[in-house]
């Protein structure tokens, strides 16, 4: 196998997507707004709420941003909620998870509690129930989720064929792992579905032709658990002392593959893209009654 696989860059494809919602926005005398609810101090939190604020600026989009202080109570938090649900000049809204600890247990409820019109993250309870029935036009009907539809892009975009193949899905997450699975049924591929519990994982990731991973730790599929011109999406995000690293180890994987996506570069700024996406699918949405 040659040691120069394709390597999936989603900044270049993020950049594409970007660029096309961009010029819609330029025509459009209404701007899709996004509105992100903060509640405290979470660095990491801080940094995807300035990437957020950052891509909606670059496109054109409104965007809100309400920071509640860390000691914000659960009343307020869910009033904050309701009122940008009620709030028509607000098209796309999330909540930043993970909340303050002592908040922790309302992450549910909120998911819940968001208009599934204006659930840009794609978490919504109705959302979900779509996406499990997805097929073509009844994809259409509903707000996916962010890093799935990034998944699936990214190899569309890269002309990595997808039906008949078997994928292989290393971690079930409602995040990532169990809507990727949904996702890539719905582009005809055989999925398997791997987790902590499953009895020598090596054995299946080994047979994949393509290789999901969003399992969150560092460097965790190595060359012998992959075959020989496999196509590996790399889901995970590690900090680490030698910086952010994904669940693949890059270096001794892509030599022995065909095609690779890198962290960071790959599937995180397909997730962006996609919430933008989703934002203008959900103006439309909303417009359209």
């Amino acid at each position: 196998m040659s040691n120069s696989p394709v390597i999936m860059d989603g900044k270049i494809v993020s950049a594409k997507i970007r660029g096309a919602l961009k010029a819609q926005v330029a025509s459009m005398k209404e701007k899709p707004c996004l509105a992100v609810v903060l509640v405290g101090e979470d660095p990491a939190s801080k940094v995807y709420v300035a990437n957020k604020e950052k891509a909606c600026v670059e496109i054109g989009y409104a965007s809100r941003k309400i920071v509640l202080p860390e000691q914000t109570g659960e009343d307020e938090l869910m009033d904050v909620v309701a009122k940008l649900n009620d709030d028509s000049s607000v098209h796309g809204l999330l909540v930043q998870f993970p909340l303050p600890l002592h908040l922790k247990h309302l992450e549910e409820r909120i998911i819940q509690t968001i208009n599934p019109k204006k659930d840009v993250d794609g978490f919504h309870p109705i959302n979900v129930g779509v996406m499990t029935t997805c097929s073509g036009s009844v994809c259409e009907e509903a707000l996916l989720p962010c890093t799935p539809l990034g998944i699936i892009r990214i190899l569309t975009e890269y002309k990595i064929p997808i039906a008949g193949k078997h994928a292989v899905i290393l971690g079930r997450s409602n995040l990532v792992g169990k809507p990727v699975a949904l996702l890539l049924l719905a582009q005809d591929a055989t999925v398997t579905v791997c987790h902590s519990k499953t009895i020598n994982l090596t054995q299946y990731s080994q047979k994949a032709d393509i290789v999901v991973s969003a399992v969150g730790k560092a460097n965790f599929v190595t060359a012998d658990m992959v075959k020989e011109g496999a196509v590996i999406i790399d889901a995970g995000i590690n900090r680490t002392q030698n910086g952010l690293v994904g669940d693949v180890d890059f270096a001794a994987v892509s030599g022995k593959v065909s095609a690779i996506t890198p962290v960071p570069g790959g599937i995180g700024p397909m997730t962006i893209a996609m919430l933008m996406e989703n934002l203008m699918k959900a103006y439309r949405m909303q417009k359209n009654g």
